[in-house]
């Protein structure tokens, strides 16, 4: 025994690479794999209803669940940690990828649900968002995330929220029996394109991932036409699923990324695809980005998501072949409507809700809102304040009871290049061929 020991010491001494987490206590597990979980966004808890049952502990509804902010400012709603961070991967973009000189630890299936149970009770979270690398196999590491839902479902009548991420190639009777017992369930597309996972996750293949992700879709269907036969028929991931992409990575353009999103949303019916601008860390490999993707890009993916999802908009439309970035200025329905003066302008007390969806600075429920209130009597620019559409926004685009928009106003949204609004911001030298207060010649 103590030969093993001092054998164990050893070794990691001798190999700093590997930091065994032997001897740890459940709160120093907890600070290393809460933190490693920070990197994992696709963890929204909505849509999910689950009712409290006579004995049992928590509930979760619709509406989502209570918020909590960690010390640097990230809000979560869920008890948000890693089964492990170990891993057998090594996908060059991540920090937990085998060949990185972290700290490592593993909760055990009961560990995660004493946790669980321990901070529900005090009224620190709601529910449970659990991932994990992949230790042995991917039909190993499954078995221990649906083993820490199963213990919590059937054996403590826990009714929280419980998300669980399915690893891609696991054996589908796992991804059957994890939908029995999570709200929602997810499996991350990773990046892009296949051409980038081969170049960064060569372990990892889009056809492997997708296949999961059509297993849940199929089951879902099932699940929900037994449920119209009958109100017996057990849930399958109420919540749907959803993926994570990480963006700035690679050179993959706004273009293929919405496309990508766009493919996803069809063809596996996800709730949402979450978006997650890549940051570098310490000795990174050198095919990664020095400097991380700029959060407003990553703003801009999701405004490109949203109007495609309940504006009526295709990704092609946003972005062209020629330009396939999205303007880091100006949101992308501004950027559609400055491209596309001949749509304008729309009579907001006559035009469908197609042609009203894109005008920008009015969003989809005060679309709903406006066709409504029309059947009564016709809006005007302070109707629309009063609804607090972006006024300034929609006024050169829309022809209310009062309002008609001029031609200069019309032809003054125009497009302006990011290069120019840079060089619009320089200072002018008062001693240049250029006059600084006209600049004219």
């Amino acid at each position: 025994m103590f030969l093993s020991f001092f054998a164990r010491i050893f070794y990691t001494v001798s190999c700093p690479r590997i930091q065994l987490p032997t001897m740890m206590t459940v709160q120093q597990k907890l600070e290393i794999l809460a933190d490693a979980a920070k990197y994992d966004a696709s963890c929204a808890s909505s849509g999910a209803k689950r009712a409290a049952t006579p004995g049992g502990i928590g509930s979760t509804d619709g509406t989502g669940i209570c918020h909590s902010y960690t010390p640097d400012g990230r809000c979560v709603s869920l008890l948000k940690i890693l089964l492990t961070n170990f891993c057998t991967y090594d996908c060059v973009f991540c920090v937990n990828r085998v060949s990185s000189d972290i700290r490592r630890a593993r909760f055990a299936p009961e560990e995660v649900v004493a946790l669980t149970l321990d901070f529900y009770k005090r009224n620190y979270i709601e529910g449970l968002f659990l991932s994990s690398g992949i230790i042995q196999s991917p039909d190993y590491t499954m078995e221990q995330l649906v083993a820490v839902a199963r213990i919590l479902r059937q054996v403590h009548r826990f009714g929280g929220y419980i998300h669980l991420k399915t690893i891609p190639g696991c054996d589908p009777k796992l991804i059957a029996e994890a939908g029995l017992f999570a709200d929602r369930l997810s499996a991350n597309i990773e990046l892009p394109t296949q051409q980038d996972l081969v170049q960064l996750a060569p372990e990892k293949k889009a056809a492997v991932i997708e296949s999961t992700m059509g297993e849940i879709a199929t089951r879902k269907d099932e699940a929900d036409e037994d449920r119209r036969k009958s109100t017996l028929a057990p849930r399958f991931a109420a919540a749907g699923q959803s993926t994570q992409m990480v963006i700035g990575a690679t050179a993959a353009t706004d273009r293929e990324i919405l496309s990508t999103a766009t493919h996803l949303y069809s063809a596996y019916k996800l709730r949402r695809v979450y978006y997650t601008g890549f940051s570098p860390y310490p000795e990174a490999d050198t095919r990664l980005p020095l400097k991380p993707a700029p959060l407003i890009r990553e703003h801009r993916l999701y405004q490109s998501d949203w109007l495609v999802r309940f504006y009526g908009f295709q990704a092609s439309e946003l972005t062209t072949p020629e330009n396939p970035s999205l303007s880091l200025s100006e949101d992308p329905k501004t950027t559609w409507a400055k491209a596309h003066p001949e749509f304008f302008p729309i009579d907001i007390n006559s035009a469908p809700r197609e042609a009203l969806l894109r005008i920008p600075g009015i969003g989809h429920k005060n679309v709903d809102r406006i066709l409504s209130i029309r059947r009564y009597h016709l809006l005007t620019l302070g109707d629309l304040r009063k609804l607090h559409v972006r006024v300034k926004d929609a006024q050169p685009y829309c022809i209310a009871a009062d309002h008609l928009p001029s031609a200069p106003l019309l032809a003054a949204a125009t497009t302006v290049p990011d290069t120019d609004l840079v060089a619009a911001a320089t200072q002018l030298d008062l001693f240049a061929p250029l006059s600084a207060l006209t600049g004219s010649v």
